[in-house]
C-alpha cells in the first residue's frame, strides 16, 4: 500500500556533473572557468562567488539542467519565507514542470515535487494538515523521548568501547536518530537500518533516488497497515487517529515527511556538533564541566554549517523582483540557508560569537518553519551527554584540518569523524 507518486518536482538544487553544489547557469564547464574548484568539498565557496557574481539571488541549474533562483542573502531568504502569498510552496504552478520540461523520474521529483502533504500545500489545507504533525510530535517528545536516545545511544557505544576508538559518524551519529525514530513510529529496530540508508539517498538525489523512495514507502505502508490493526502509543497511530481525519495517502506522506527530514537534519547536525566540541578543546571542557550548555554548542552550529544547506523549492505567485533579480511567475527558487547565515550584510564577521541568537536560516521560517525543533534538539543535546560521558579520555584522533565533508544539493555531510578515549570492558 503506497501513497500516490508526487504529481509536481521534486527536489535538489542541481549539481555539477561530478558535484553536488547548485552551479550557474551554463553548466559545468563554465563553473570550472569561474570558479575553478570541487563543489563537492567547498559548497560555501561556491555561494560567496556565486553571491560576488550575481548578488543575493543567483541563477542556477539544478540537478538534470533544471533552471531555479538560489537565495544567497538572509533578508532576501527570509522575505520568501515569510511571504507564502509571492512564494508559495505549491509545486503545482512551477512553470518547467506544467510546460513539460522535467521528467516524472527526475530525483528531484523527491524533494520538490507535489504531495498531500503539509509542506506542498498553503492556506486552510497546511493548518489542518500541519496540526496533526505538530500534535503527535509534542506528544511524542512527551513520551520519554531522551530515555529511548539513552538507550540507543548506549548500545550504539557498547559496540565499539572495548576498541578505544571508533568513527563517530558511521559509528554513531549516522544512525543513532534512526534508531530513536523507529521507536517513536512504532517500528522495528532492523527496519531503521534500511530506512537510514534510504532516507540518505532520497536528498542526495541522483538515479538511486526514485527506488530507495519507493522502499520507505512501502515499509511506512506496511506500517500503517499494522497500526490500523493494533494501535499503540506511537507518532504513526497518533496520525492515523488525529482528529484531522488524514485519508491514506496524506497518512504515508506525512510518515515520509517526518522520517526523511528529521533523520538526515539531525544526523547531520549531530556528527557537527560532535565536530565542534573535538576541534574547539574550550568547547568540550565547557560542556564536561557544565559551565557551556550543549545547546549553546547546536545554535552555533546552527548559525555556520545548519544541517540542511539548501531548502527544497518556492514558486514565484507572480513576476517580481527578488535581490535585483527579476523573477517570473512560476519560477522555482531554492533557499540558500547555509549561505543566508553567511551573509556579509548582516554577519560580516562569522567568528563573533552567537550564543542566545536564535535567527539563524537552519529552522526555514514563517508558516513551514520545522515542526521538530524540539524532538531534534532533545535527540542532540541527550546523544552528545551520554557519549562525553561514557568515553573517557576522547580526542580526535586526525588532523582538524583534515576533515572533509561531501556536498549534495540540500546538504553539506562530514565524511568521518575519527575518534580515540580510554578502552573499556562492556
Amino acid at each position: 500500500m503506497n501513497a500516490p507518486r508526487p504529481t509536481g518536482p521534486s527536489a535538489a538544487p542541481q549539481e555539477a556533473t561530478t558535484s553536488g553544489c547548485p552551479v550557474a547557469h551554463g553548466g559545468q564547464d563554465s563553473l570550472t572557468r569561474l570558479y575553478g574548484f570541487d563543489a563537492s568539498t567547498d559548497p560555501q565557496s561556491v555561494y560567496e562567488r556565486l553571491r560576488e557574481h550575481h548578488g543575493p539571488v543567483a541563477p542556477v541549474l539544478l540537478e538534470g539542467d533544471v533552471h531555479a533562483w538560489l537565495v544567497l542573502g538572509y533578508r532576501e531568504n527570509r522575505r520568501v519565507l515569510e511571504n507564502p502569498r509571492q512564494f508559495t510552496r505549491d509545486s503545482r504552478i512551477w512553470r518547467d514542470w506544467k510546460e513539460g520540461r522535467i521528467e516524472e523520474s527526475s530525483p528531484l521529483i523527491q524533494m520538490v515535487g507535489w504531495r498531500p502533504d503539509c509542506v506542498s500545500q498553503e492556506g486552510e489545507a497546511h493548518r489542518r494538515l500541519r496540526a496533526a504533525v505538530t500534535d503527535n510530535l509534542q506528544a511524542t517528545a512527551g513520551r520519554g523521548i531522551r530515555r529511548h536516545v539513552t538507550h540507543f545511544a548506549n548500545k550504539q557505544i557498547d559496540a565499539f568501547v572495548s576498541a578505544g576508538r571508533a568513527e563517530l559518524v558511521t559509528d554513531y551519529a549516522q544512525s543513532l536518530p534512526m534508531l530513536v525514530l523507529t521507536r517513536l513510529f512504532g517500528l522495528a529496530e532492523g527496519e531503521g537500518r534500511q530506512l537510514a540508508v534510504s532516507c540518505a539517498q532520497v536528498i542526495k538525489g541522483g538515479e538511486e533516488a526514485l527506488a530507495h523512495n519507493d522502499r520507505i514507502m512501502k515499509i511506512l505502508g506496511e506500517l500503517a497497515e499494522r497500526k490500523r490493526a493494533e494501535p499503540g502509543s506511537d507518532f504513526t497511530t497518533g496520525l492515523l487517529e488525529h482528529r484531522a481525519g488524514l485519508d491514506e495517502g496524506e497518512v504515508l506522506s506525512h510518515l515520509r515527511l517526518v522520517l526523511i527530514a528529521a533523520h538526515t537534519t539531525t544526523s547531520n547536525l549531530l556528527a557537527r556538533v560532535l565536530q565542534l566540541l573535538l576541534t574547539h578543546p574550550s568547547h568540550m571542557a565547557g560542556v564536561v564541566s557544565g559551565r557551556l550548555d550543549i545547546s549553546a554548542v547546536v545554535e552555533e552550529v546552527m548559525w555556520n554549517t545548519p544541517p540542511l544547506a539548501v531548502c527544497p523549492g518556492r514558486f514565484a505567485t507572480a513576476d517580481l523582483e527578488l535581490g535585483g533579480q527579476q523573477v517570473k511567475a512560476g519560477d522555482l527558487l531554492v533557499l540558500g540557508l547555509a549561505a543566508g547565515n553567511r551573509d556579509p550584510e548582516v554577519r560580516p564577521d562569522v567568528t563573533t560569537a552567537l550564543h542566545g541568537n536564535k535567527a539563524h536560516l537552519a529552522f526555514s521560517g514563517g508558516s513551514h518553519e520545522c515542526p521538530g525543533q524540539g524532538v531534534g534538539q532533545a535527540i542532540i543535546e541527550t546523544a552528545v551527554d551520554v557519549l562525553i560521558h561514557r568515553l573517557h579520555g576522547l580526542r580526535l584522533a586526525a588532523a582538524a584540518e583534515d576533515l572533509t565533508v561531501t556536498a549534495s544539493s540540500w546538504e553539506a555531510r562530514l565524511d568521518r569523524l575519527p575518534v580515540e578515549f580510554t578502552a573499556q570492558e562492556t
